[in-house]
Order: C-alpha cells, then sequence, then structure tokens
C-alpha cells in the first residue's frame, strides 16, 4: 500500500479514533452480543442482529485505520521549508478573482478535510490546481460550474 500523507492534527484524530473504537464501541458490542444472546433464540433476535452488524462496522473500521496510520506519512507543517510554494499541509490565502472572495485553505489529507473548517483534500480539484504554485500565482480550477480563478495571496506553513 502506498504512503498516505498526513498532517500531525490528522494523525492524532485518527489515533483518538482507534483509540475510541478499541476501548469504548467493542466493548459496548460485545457486551450487546452478550446481552442479546441471553434472550434465547437468535433467529429472530434484531437486537442481536443490529449488534453482529455494528460489530463488523467497527471492526472493518478498526482494521482501515490501523492500516491508515501503519502506512501514514506525518507530515508537521511547521518544518516544511518549500521557499513559498503551495505543498501538502500548507495554508493558503486565496481570491477568487471573478466574485472577490477571500478564503483560506489547508491542503490535508482525504481523512482530515473539513471544507468548513477550511481544510480541502489534497485529491480535490482545487489543491490539485494550487500545488507548486507560489504567491502571487493564478490558479485554474475546473468546477462542475465552470472554470474559477484564484490568484493565490499568501502561502503559510502553521
Amino acid at each position: 500500500m502506498a504512503t498516505i500523507p498526513l498532517t500531525r492534527r490528522g494523525a492524532e484524530l485518527l489515533k483518538e479514533e482507534l483509540h475510541r473504537l478499541k476501548s469504548v464501541d467493542r466493548p459496548a458490542v460485545i457486551n450487546a452480543i452478550a446481552e442479546a444472546r441471553a434472550q434465547g433464540d437468535l433467529s429472530e433476535n434484531a437486537e442481536y442482529d443490529a449488534a453482529r452488524e455494528r460489530q463488523g462496522f467497527i471492526e472493518g473500521r478498526i482494521a482501515e485505520l490501523e492500516s491508515k496510520l501503519a502506512n501514514a506519512q506525518v507530515i508537521d507543517p511547521k518544518t516544511l521549508d518549500a521557499e513559498g510554494r503551495v505543498v501538502f499541509a500548507a495554508t493558503v490565502d486565496l481570491e477568487d478573482l471573478e466574485a472577490g472572495d477571500k478564503v483560506t485553505y489547508q491542503i490535508v489529507g482525504e481523512d482530515e478535510a473539513d471544507i468548513k473548517a477550511g481544510r480541502i483534500s489534497v485529491s480535490s480539484p482545487i489543491a490539485r490546481a494550487l500545488i507548486g504554485k507560489y504567491a502571487g500565482d493564478v490558479a485554474e480550477v475546473q468546477a462542475p460550474g465552470g472554470v474559477h480563478e484564484y490568484e493565490i495571496l499568501e502561502v503559510r506553513y502553521e
């Protein structure tokens, strides 16, 4: 499996979720299965079926998180020296040249993306258009509504 880029913050969030799944959710679903088994006939026991389905989801998510963390390449933006270039983990101030709106995005891994918090996935169209550019450059982003042009105002590594 290829390495998965994560910011330090993103890696911590995945570790917290993994810990919660192993220490809280997994034991809770095991107890729910035991209680459902105690009720007798399992062939028509909806609580047992729901608990087993939940257990399957939890075990799948645990395996997924362990795999991602094992293959993670954790990048701390504070240690980057990309000479003003837009790279993974950089924070970028942009201005939409058509609308005049100003936005700030940090380019993060897919699991960390949260547009409302200003974090966009490295695989998103806007991030792909920004990577490698410098402050003062104009990035053309192909969006469903047409092409948008953004001027890069500032690139920070924080």
